[in-house]
This record gives structure tokens, sequence and C-alpha cells, in this order.
């Protein structure tokens, strides 16, 4: 690959950006594909019937583990270390951690790859991985941290813009979560025990396992929105006011909505319906920053007919919205005793996943790959438009068939006769699922076969681009 210098000065430190951006492509394909297996086994349960390490119980941690912090994680890497260069003005503090961040984050990949099949596991969820691999998790999220608010430290400019706010809070968070949830007493290079017990343990994991979801697949992919959208639309954000008020508004909030996963537990009332009510007061300041993304088209809506990498970033809008209007709802404990267990809450999980995560990563990644190749789009925009549809499709019969088979299932479960006997059995409820399942399967297939058009795109557009050097312009004086 060719390397273009333009300039003698201080350049961006974009290595590690663009190999972040690769592995992005990379993990996403093998964390999707193991969703599909996965979904298959569910179909057709004979499947790899006798492999333990090709078992459901095994793959499915790793399916979401490989999604979550290794295609998402990527992404933010990639995508926070690019925006943090670009708004501060400045190269990358310690370039050379960066990249030891970049090694180390693929080190916990291949790790959990490895371990979660063969067994070795916390069993808590998104907090599978043992701790050997916890401990190395820690040390790798503290030099990342250094490295983005070191760069912060030394901008050339007063301001920080608001898409460093929320790659921030979401550091901050996530080091504050995996290690108060990940505290264990070793017994073993591959066992521990928490040392928290009962309901206490149920609470903190949920502290944890919602905030992961809060910070690290909210928080974080709201920067990549708070950047990537007006730079791809050429729009400043709608309102800068309500962007800094939403992320107050949002981090407050959404550390104590945890305790809705846990309605009808051991864990005192009062508790659940702390949760309960902070899950639906979130609702205000998600909707807030989905409507400030959505406006910031305002005066160039015609942009969406013709630019493909506008409409992976407006609608994963469109999914978060509706996730998080889907969220706060179903914490309801009236609404959850009907949804929790079910394949409702799975409908939900990947409308977020899918929708929100999936969507604005794939968006942000087709507007950076070009620019880090020295090229100034995709070496197919019809390609990119139809992994749009591909992708929007399949998560349109994925969400579909499980929340029809979620609600189903909800009333199945709860129907009962006169004399108090249950209707159906809970065999009847698992076949009458069955053909969801495999429209499940259908829609993730879909979903796959986009990313791996995806990856066959990005591959062209590295073999028509080459590496350019970009040099940090200079800070403009302020004007008296």
């Amino acid at each position: 690959m060719a390397v273009t210098k333009t300039s003698a000065g201080p350049v961006y430190s974009d290595d590690v950006v663009r190999w972040f951006t690769l592995a992005t492509i990379l993990w996403g394909v093998v964390g999707m594909l193991v969703g599909v297996i996965i979904a298959a086994q569910l179909a057709w349960p004979q499947l790899f019937a006798g492999i333990p390490w090709l078992s459901y119980g095994r793959l499915r941690p790793l399916h979401t583990n490989a999604v979550i912090f290794a295609f998402g994680g990527c992404g933010l890497f990639a995508t926070s270390l690019h925006v943090v260069q670009r708004t501060c003005q400045t190269t990358l503090f310690m370039p050379g951690l960066a990249k030891l961040v970049f090694w180390g984050w693929q080190l916990v990949i291949v790790l959990a790859a490895i371990s979660l099949p063969l067994g070795y596991t916390q069993s808590r969820e998104y907090a599978e991985l043992i701790w050997p691999i916890d401990v190395l998790i820690a040390v790798v999220w503290v030099s990342y941290g250094i490295v983005f608010f070191g760069t912060v430290g030394q901008r050339k400019v007063s301001h920080i813009y608001v898409a460093n706010w929320f790659f921030g809070g979401y550091i901050l968070t996530i080091a504050l979560l995996h290690i108060f949830n990940n505290i264990q007493i070793p017994t073993s290079w591959t066992h521990s025990y928490s040392v928290y017990a009962g309901v206490q343990d149920a609470m903190v994991q949920w502290w944890y396992g919602h905030n992961a979801v809060g910070f690290f697949l909210t928080a974080g992919f709201l920067g990549m929105m708070y950047y990537y959208i007006p730079k791809q639309a050429e729009r400043p954000v709608y309102s800068y006011r309500l962007s800094i008020v939403h992320f107050w508004a949002l981090i407050f909030t959404y550390m104590w909505a945890g305790p809705h996963h846990l309605h009808y537990t051991a864990l005192p009332d009062w508790a659940q319906s702390v949760g309960m009510v902070f899950s639906l007061v979130l609702l205000a300041p998600s909707w807030g920053g989905m409507m400030n993304g959505i406006m910031t088209l305002s005066g160039a809506w015609h942009k969406l007919r013709d630019d493909p990498i506008l409409k992976f970033l407006i609608v994963s809008l469109s999914f978060y919205g509706m996730s998080t209007f889907e969220g706060p709802m179903m914490s309801i404990k009236t609404v959850n005793a009907l949804s929790h267990y079910t394949d409702w809450t799975v409908g939900h999980v990947h409308s977020g996943a899918l929708g929100w995560v999936g969507l604005i990563t794939m968006g942000s990644m087709y507007h950076l790959i070009p620019r880090m190749y020295g090229r100034t789009q995709m070496y197919s925009v019809r390609a990119i438009e139809l992994h749009f549809w591909i992708a929007t499709v399949g998560i349109v019969l994925y969400i579909a068939a499980m929340w029809i088979a979620g609600v189903m299932q909800g009333l199945m479960w709860r129907a009962i006769n006169p004399d108090g006997t249950l209707v159906y059995t809970f065999v009847e409820s698992v076949k009458a699922t069955y053909p969801f399942y495999v429209i499940r399967w259908l829609g993730g297939l879909l979903f796959l076969g986009g990313m791996l058009l995806m990856a066959w795109n990005t591959v062209m557009t590295m073999r028509a681009g080459k590496v350019v050097v970009v040099p940090v312009p200079p800070v403009q004086p302020a004007h008296a």
C-alpha cells in the first residue's frame, strides 16, 4: 500500500484508526455469522448435536461478545480516536500506547473466541469472560482512556465538541462498570467467585448489564451520531444546546434504570419501582437526542435520495427512537409481566443492536473508510445502497418475527382454564414459535449478507486507494 505524505508538519495518527476500522468489518462478519448459526440451532436443534463447543449455550455468549465488544467495540475505538483528533485539531496523545490498545483489544477478542466455546465462563450477561481476561480488558481500557483524555487535554482549541463528551462519558463509565462488576476471588486460572452474593450480585450485575447497553451501546454511538451525521449531511447540528442537555440528562438517568431487569424477583419492590420510573424518564432525553440528529437534515432532506450513507445514519436514529420507546414501555411492571422471558425481549435487543448500533456503525465506517485511503467515496456507491436495503429488510424480518413470537408466548404462558390449570403446555408454545424462528434466521442471514457486501466494498476501496498522511490544520486565531 502506497503512503502519501502531504505535509512536513504534525500529522494525524491515523494508523490505529485504520486498523480498528478494518477490524470492525472483520469482526462484524464473524459475530454475525455466529449469530446466524445459533439462530439456525434454535430453528433446527439437532444442528451440531453432540459437539459441545458448538452447542447453543457456548456459541450464544460468543455471538453477543463478538458483536458488542469486537464489532461494536472496534467501531467505537476507530471513530472516537478519529473524531477526537479532528475536533481537537491535534494528533493522538501517546500514539504508541494507542497501537498497544489495538493489539490488546484484539488479544481480548481472540481469547474470548477460544475460552467461551470451551465452556469457560462467569455466567454473567455481557460479562462472561473469565477473570484473567477481565484483568487484560481493564488494562487495555485504562490505556484507551489515557490516550483519549490525553488527546483532549492537549487540544489546540478551547471548546470540547459534544461528540467527545459522549465518548468520554462512555469511556469513564465502562471502566467503572467493568471493574466493580468483575471483582472476583479467583480459585484457579479459569474459575472465580464473585465477592457479591445473592440478590446483591444480581443487582450489581444488572447495574452493569443495563449500563453496558446505556453507555457502550448508546452513549458511545451517540458520539458517532453527533460527528458523522453533520459531516455527511454537511450541515451543523440542529441544536447544539439540545445536544448538551441530551448528554447530561442521559448519563444521569441511565445509571438508575438497571433494576427493571429484575422485576418480580427477590429484589426489593421499591428498587424495582425506582428502575421502572427512571426507565420512563429516560424516554425524554433519548427522543430529544434522536430528534436533534434527524433535524440536522433540515434544509437537506433531498440528500437522502442520493446518499445511501445518510440513509444508514438517519434510519439508525429511527431504530434508536423506536428502541428507546420500547425499552421504557417494557420496564412497566404490568407490561413486563407479559414480555419477560419471551422473545419480545430478543426482538427489543436486536432492534437496538441491528437497527441502531449496526446501522450507525456501518454508516460511520462508510464515511470513514474512503478518507483513510485517500478517496472521496467508497469503491461502489451502488453496493452501499444495496447493503442498506438488504440490512433493513433483514432487521424488519428479524424484529417483527420476535415481536409476534414474544407476545404470542406471553399470552400462551399466562392462559389458564377456569379450574386454574394451564391451557397450553410449554412444548406447545415452542412448537407455535417455530415458524418465527425460521423467519428470524432468514432476517439474520440477510443482515450477514449485507455485512459480506460491505467487506467486499472495503477491500476494493483499499485496493483502489492509498494511505494518506493527513496534516493537522493550523489553529485559526480567535477574533478580537
